[in-house]
């Protein structure tokens, strides 16, 4: 066995003498005390200022198998790409995770939470792969892996920093005060003893058992710049002592299992169980082809054109949760359950090949959605996008509540026959908005029988109930010499400027008789 460096010499290469030992941070982060079967997830998004439909994607399969299970769900910033980093971008994931509805519980007593505030943690398991020896302190320049690169390249060879090429594995303590001495500051690497002519067998839920060459290259673990880890090295630590038994990620991933496996083994710590997701993919417009979600060219690529558009979050929700658990469409169309939270779902029965993000699709459990809604909760959802994200325009139209939901409420009194016409909030504000003067647009082209609009004018009560309303444009028909849908028409395309509408005589006791006046009015 190679022999490790000693408690001097790692304070020297850390900068600082570890915090803790391994039976310290064992007895810090106790195992959870939890039902048997509970899963512990979490979603560790980077604050890069974006957030992908496939972060929300996996975010919501880490909350449900959570929720589901009894266990717990935790959001970690995984913080440590200081180069990446955007201002604000934390609160834009909090934001989204509160808006989509998932909660996420960080217990203090596995915190902290963000990579960058768990150096001390980060240095005590590096501190200790280097006295055993399975990691050493390199002062490789970018200049000298430059190098390095190029002659692979040149050879032939795969690049990276391995076996004869991983020039300071072997230093000698000697050598290693020596690059100390000279002001170098060095990285911490694995050292690794894999052979990639052997294979390492690893567990994914989806996927079940894969086999991958083992992985040979002397990964960095602790950077030189800042003395943070990397991803590899976080995960290994933070999942471990965060007691994660459940990591869903993007199969990008997968080629890095054999590492992370290798790690976990190293410690002697159980790896948690993976669960790789497919890729969102959607049919390009251009070649008709199926191809992954690019935040360069799709809109909907982003989780706030979600937000900003007006879509319903729970019908997102409801939609990605289609996507992943198969038959969960047939069981709420059976009406065996009434929503995606309902639903058990099972890590086997998430897609392994790309799984096709449709809008046209979305539309459909959008409309089902609001459909289900009551007028209350329809109102509110309106209002509370219209003064958040809305112009001027929206803002006007949900300043009344009351008459707002008199709008909205035509047509939706009746389980049988559910309205279904509104997709988004500004949608359904565009779609209602000839109840306000501001934003009526009159159809000009449109060849009025004004005899019939007269007529109506001359008899309107605004008080009368529907079946007097009808029987009194049934006697201006046969008065003009027309049929009666014709003067109903008439009578919706002066009103609202449009040949479609919900039920004509709900509109009418919705604007009330100055209004229905004054529009019929202007026409004659």
């Amino acid at each position: 066995m190679r022999n490790g460096l000693d408690k001097d010499l790692i304070k020297r290469v850390l900068g600082a003498a570890p915090k803790y030992t391994l039976d310290e941070l064992e007895a810090k982060f106790p195992p959870r005390n939890l039902p048997e079967g509970a899963y512990v997830t979490r979603f560790a998004p980077s604050p890069t200022g974006f957030m992908h439909i496939g972060n929300l994607y996996g975010a919501l399969i880490d909350y449900k198998l959570a929720s589901q299970s009894g266990g717990v769900f935790m959001l970690r910033i995984e913080d440590t790409d200081t180069k990446r980093e955007v201002e604000g971008a934390v609160e834009v994931v909090k934001n989204a995770m509160r808006d989509f509805g998932f909660v996420y519980n960080n217990d203090e007593t596995y915190g902290p939470y963000y990579q960058s505030q768990r150096k001390d943690i980060y240095h005590s398991v590096a501190a200790d792969l280097l006295a055993r020896g399975l990691a050493y302190p390199c002062f490789l320049t970018a200049e000298d892996m430059e190098e390095i690169r190029a002659k692979q390249t040149a050879a032939g060879f795969a690049t990276g920093i391995y076996g004869e090429w991983a020039r300071d594995r072997d230093l000698t303590d000697a050598e290693i005060i020596a690059h100390l001495d000279n002001g170098e500051v060095p990285t911490i690497r694995l050292y690794s003893v894999g052979d990639p002519n052997k294979r390492i067998f690893c567990k994914d839920a989806v996927r079940g058992s894969i086999s991958f060459p083992e992985n040979n290259e002397d990964l960095v673990l602790v950077k030189s710049n800042d003395g943070l880890p990397t991803y590899h090295f976080a995960h290994l630590v933070d999942d471990h002592f965060m007691r994660t038994t459940h990591v869903v990620r993007g199969e990008e991933w997968l080629p890095s299992l054999p590492l992370h496996y290798q790690l976990f083994r190293m410690m002697e710590w159980t790896p948690p169980i993976y669960i790789h997701t497919a890729t969102l993919d959607k049919i390009d417009a251009e070649t008709s082809k199926q191809r992954k979600m690019s935040k360069r060219k799709d809109p909907e690529a982003n989780v706030a054109f979600f937000l900003q558009d007006g879509w319903p979050t729970g019908a997102v929700v409801e939609y990605l949760g289609n996507i992943l658990a198969s038959g969960y469409e047939e069981a709420k169309l059976k009406g065996v359950v009434k929503s995606f939270w309902d639903y058990e779902m099972k890590p086997k029965k998430i897609p392994m090949s790309g799984a096709l993000f449709d809008m046209k699709k979305l539309e459909w459990w959008a409309k089902e959605y609001i459909g289900a809604m009551p007028v209350a909760d329809l109102v509110a959802s309106v209002v509370a996008w219209a003064n958040e994200y809305g112009n001027d325009d929206n803002k006007m139209q949900v300043a009344d509540e009351k008459y707002l939901a008199a709008v909205l409420g035509i047509e939706r009194d009746n389980p049988k026959r559910v309205r279904k016409d509104f997709i988004t909030w500004r949608q359904t504000l565009e779609n209602v908005a000839f109840f306000w003067d501001k934003l009526f647009k009159p159809a000009t082209d449109y060849e009025y029988n004004k005899d019939a609009l007269r007529a109506f004018l001359t008899n309107y009560n605004p008080a009368d109930d529907k079946d007097t309303w009808w029987s009194k444009i049934v006697d201006i028909a046969n008065k003009v010499g027309i049929k009666n849908g014709d003067v109903a028409m008439n009578l919706r395309v002066a009103l609202s400027g449009r040949t479609n509408t919900p039920d004509l005589y709900s509109i009418m006791s919705v604007m009330g008789g100055d209004m229905v006046r004054e529009r019929i009015g202007r026409i004659l």
